[in-house]
């Protein structure tokens, strides 16, 4: 019975921990092992219900704590499974169209990890339109120079330091820019992708710092720079990708304000997690990496590949475009509160980010000893 009872304890503690609306990453990481969570959660309700002991209220108390933490997991992630409704519709096979299709393939490389060819094998072989690597420094840049070739349209940001990041295309970019929107360390790409069929859509790639004990304290910076696109999208009478390693969850406060303040549909909504990370830990993945795109896609295809030698697994979707799609899905419904909550934010993402160069400033003015 003790174990039972550490493990109703930990389940019920971790389910109100996440709930604490607080910035730092130890409070933040509880939004990410929800799978776990509740895995542990239905395996402690059954050893309550069916453990050979006697009743009491200790055992009862418990036992309710463990039925409200289940069901709370499960109101998170059940979105992500077959069961709900598919936010974004599988496009047909009558009305398959390639001229209006984009295929992305989004990878975090891990900036030490050198199997370059596990990587190629998958663009080799799948040929998308469009290839984001995260993580990726003048190494990997010169690793996937033989790629080159077939993706004339480039944009290198390589970097030592965990957020570089090259995106490759076939197909036209239009004005691509390289932004550093809260860091200078941070990078971003943002350009205009031209479809075979001529339309335009707008690619935001990001990789913002994760809350962590060796990255960022909290997820200040993250949040902000997420819903400062978000904001930015918002009002863009344009089809519109947003993809990248977001350090965060899908079904995390944050991502879900996203979506609703940028308009932006997630394909796995009514169909599957598809974690990303870690890839050499089984138990102990969830979903960092994501494709979130405008009402005006449908799906073709979605699937998670596999091990390239990275602590993440690549994703690859192909998208269609079409007035029809953009007729049936309907954006997430923005609440009262949200567009005063994401404002917030983003203007303590500011704020931290402007005391952050202040202190980087202060400390190069001192005289070194």
């Amino acid at each position: 019975m003790i174990w039972i009872e550490f493990c109703a304890v930990l389940v019920i503690w971790l389910s109100l921990w996440s709930l604490i609306p607080r910035d730092e990453w130890w409070f933040r990481g509880a939004d990410f092992p929800r799978l776990q969570i509740l895995a542990i959660g239905l395996v402690t309700l059954v050893g309550l219900l069916f453990i050979q002991t006697e009743w009491s209220l200790r055992r009862e108390l418990f036992l309710l704590g463990v039925i409200a933490a289940v069901a709370f997991q499960l109101k998170m992630i059940l979105p992500y499974t077959p069961i709900w409704k598919k936010q974004v519709q599988q496009v047909r096979h009558e009305q398959l169209n390639t001229a209006q299709q984009l295929s992305v393939l989004v990878a975090n490389v891990l900036t030490p990890n050198n199997k370059y060819h596990l990587l190629q094998q998958h663009i080799h072989a799948l040929q998308p339109d469009i290839i984001l690597t995260l993580e990726s420094d003048q190494i990997w840049q010169k690793a996937l120079e033989p790629i080159e070739q077939d993706y004339p349209y480039r944009v290198a940001v390589p970097l030592d330091n965990l957020y570089g990041m090259h995106l490759y295309s076939r197909l036209a970019l239009i004005e691509p820019e390289i932004k550093f929107i809260l860091s200078d360390e941070i990078p971003s790409i943002h350009a205009s992708v031209k479809l075979r069929s001529g339309i335009h859509v707008q690619l935001y790639c990001l990789h913002p710092k994760p809350p962590s004990p060796t990255e960022a304290k909290d997820s200040t910076l993250r949040d902000a720079e997420l819903l400062m696109v978000g904001d930015r999208i918002k009002d863009l009478d344009q089809s519109c990708i947003v993809m990248g390693d977001l350090n965060d969850v899908a079904w995390s406060r944050t991502t879900r304000l996203f979506q609703r303040i940028s308009g932006l549909l997630d394909p796995r909504v009514g169909r599957y997690f598809m974690n990303t990370f870690h890839a050499d830990y089984r138990f102990l993945r969830w979903s960092l990496d994501h494709i979130f795109h405008s009402t005006d896609f449908g799906l073709v295809e979605m699937k998670r590949l596999s091990h390239i030698g990275s602590d993440h697994f690549p994703i690859y979707v192909v998208l269609q475009t079409g007035r029809i799609f953009e007729q049936q899905q309907e954006e997430l419904e923005q609440t009262v509160d949200d567009e005063q909550e994401a404002e917030q934010a983003i203007q303590e993402g500011i704020k931290k980010a402007e005391q952050e160069e202040k202190q980087v400033v202060d400390e190069l003015a001192q005289p070194h000893k």
